[in-house]
């Protein structure tokens, strides 16, 4: 997919994606919309499986929303404005905006190598983003939210905030998040006067129980903004590299207050109106639990303190941690233990399919996972090589090899047949000599039913219980069913009965290539292209799945074949 530099453009010097199904547009349109951002991360150091983690649940509601109708725009970025990144390139004797534009490639590269579906990446560093942040402070300002005072604190480098006596006090001493101790910091600054929203927000969340997810979340964020809120410290001095003041130039705006209006800044707050209100208010924020109260409780405040809607959603999603394999304990991703893991480690021994469903199917969205390489291995081997994999080799190596290709009666083929895989006890009966027998134990379910449930699921980001959901209903039972039947002897002995059984695992197939389409846009879609199924693969919908249309003549297999078998989908690995 290709990538542009719009420089001198309404949204300024920011990379932008060009695709067919999802390309960037100022064109109107009569879709529905649906605008959503993930954090933008810090670049002072390549992103781990826990930063990856996040994007692709992001990803698959983008791919999710586009492939149901909506018009998307998915934002994502670099947060450069920071004293630790300049730190960091200083440390390596670089140019402080070389350094964010080599690490804005490295990080665009680990996405692009994860099918991540962005349509525009955001480096806080460009020239168009100082002036709109600054446009933004400045309303802030006018609006009389800001103050001038002293600041005296508990103050944390790697999380560019003060912490509260209480905070440290409860973690022993040192930063919660980073275990690291603070320093004490005073100095002059300016304050965002937050505490002036505490009842504004409480309101908010009373009447818009949604736009904290999930429930645990809401749940402290509330608790938070009754007892804890205090105005924010905003400014700092000393800095040459950042975003100034526009009133008061001595001070660099403050980490939070710049990085939180990427999410404007990137549709056009600022300096194109008509742009901005096509994608405001933000239909879903997707952040890390630990930075929560700034976007659920901050964000909202410095909103509403400009006039401008808070987002419709905050979504917090859990953490990933590394199973140490020797003591089975699960430990955060940390440097000093020496258990970072890179996405291009895993990638390049499995691939950037296996690694998108592993962590949706292990990690779930909501709350918190782990990783480890067996785990991942077994993952892996089980349900996409000898399940998934296996199932789409067998069909189509069994349709080229016996019936030159082509299914007779391909056009007869009922998705609700699928259901009674699981509803009978396949492994209880035996199939008789024809497969006669195993093939009376299907009759009708509800395909639609499990569909409208899974869709209900990916709304709601429960990505591993979605799939969890594919597996039961479709996947297994499709497997379970060919291991009773046996076709591969059955052609030998009946081959219309063989047929009828190549249907009813056929149905599954297409079934799921459509289901994972969000998941596995790759293999979803060499799938569906190896047979000529009616609808083209760029217009299928999740309601596709129940609805199977009329083929236009018996169905055949558009596969590449090498030496009459199909290339695996996930080559098992040893």
């Amino acid at each position: 997919m290709p990538t542009i530099t719009a420089c001198g453009s309404a949204l300024g010097c920011a990379s932008l994606r060009l695709a067919a199904n999802h390309g960037f547009t100022t064109m109107p349109t009569d879709r529905p919309k649906f605008f959503l951002t993930t954090a933008i991360d810090y670049p002072n150091s390549r992103p781990h499986i826990g930063t990856a983690f996040e994007k692709i649940g992001a990803d698959v509601q983008a791919r999710y929303r586009r492939m149901q109708g909506y018009d998307v725009f998915f934002l994502m970025g670099n947060d450069e404005n920071t004293v630790k990144v300049a730190k960091k390139a200083a440390e390596l004797g670089q140019d402080t905006q070389a350094y964010c534009d080599d690490m804005a490639r490295q990080f665009r590269e680990v996405w692009d190598a994860l099918d991540i579906s962005y349509d525009i990446f955001i480096q806080t560093s460009s020239p168009r983003h100082h002036e709109c942040c600054r446009k933004f402070i400045q309303k802030v300002y006018d609006n009389g939210y800001i103050r001038k005072d002293k600041y005296e604190g508990w103050y944390c480098v790697g999380c560019e905030a003060f912490k509260t006596e209480q905070e440290i006090k409860e973690a022993g001493g040192v930063c919660p998040n980073h275990k690291t101790s603070p320093i004490r910091r005073s100095e002059e600054c300016y304050f965002f006067e937050q505490t002036k929203f505490r009842e504004r927000l409480l309101k908010l969340y009373k009447e818009r129980p949604e736009l904290i997810q999930p429930e645990s979340r809401r749940n402290e964020i509330i608790s938070l903004v009754k007892e804890g809120l205090y105005d924010l410290n905003i400014t700092r001095t000393g800095e040459e590299w950042g975003i100034r003041v526009p009133w008061d130039p001595k001070f660099t705006i403050y980490v939070w207050f710049d990085a939180l209006l990427t999410y404007i800044t990137g549709i056009g707050y600022g300096d194109d109106e008509a742009e901005f209100r096509k994608w405001w208010p933000c239909d879903i924020h997707f952040i890390g639990k630990d930075i929560t109260r700034f976007h659920c409780a901050t964000w909202p405040a410095m909103l509403l303190a400009a006039g401008v809607e808070p987002p419709k959603q905050v979504f917090g999603h859990g953490f990933v941690y590394i199973k140490n394999e020797e003591t089975g304990a699960a430990e955060k991703i940390s440097k000093s233990l020496g258990n970072v893991v890179e996405p291009m480690e895993i990638i390049s021994k499995f691939s950037g399919e296996a690694f998108r469903y592993y962590f949706m199917r292990e990690c779930p969205f909501p709350g918190d996972g782990e990783f480890s390489w067996q785990r991942f291995a077994d993952v892996y081997n089980s349900e996409l090589a000898n399940n998934l994999g296996n199932l789409y080799s067998r069909v189509v190596t069994l349709i080229s090899k016996n019936f030159g290709g082509t299914l007779p009666g391909g056009r007869k083929i009922d998705p609700d047949a699928i259901l009674p895989y699981y509803q009978a006890d396949l492994e209880g009966n035996r199939a008789s000599p024809d497969g006669s027998e195993a093939l009376a134990l299907i009759h009708p379910g509800s395909t639609a039913n499990v569909i409208a449930n899974l869709k209900s699921l990916v709304e709601q980001c429960r990505y591993n219980q979605a799939l969890q959901t594919i597996w039961a209903n479709f996947l297994t039972p499709a497997n379970r069913f060919a291991e009773v039947t046996e076709p591969w002897k059955l052609v030998k002995t009946n081959k219309g009965n063989a047929a009828e059984v190549l249907k009813y695992m056929l149905v599954p197939l297409r079934t799921v290539s459509i289901l994972l389409k969000p998941f596995v846009p790759r293999a979803a879609e060499t799938i569906y292209r190896s047979f000529n199924f009616t609808k083209p693969w760029e217009h299928v919908q999740y309601e596709d799945a129940a609805a199977y249309e009329t083929q236009g003549d018996d169905l055949r297999i558009l596969a590449q074949l090498e030496g009459g078998k199909v290339k695996p989908l996930f080559p098992r690995i040893g």
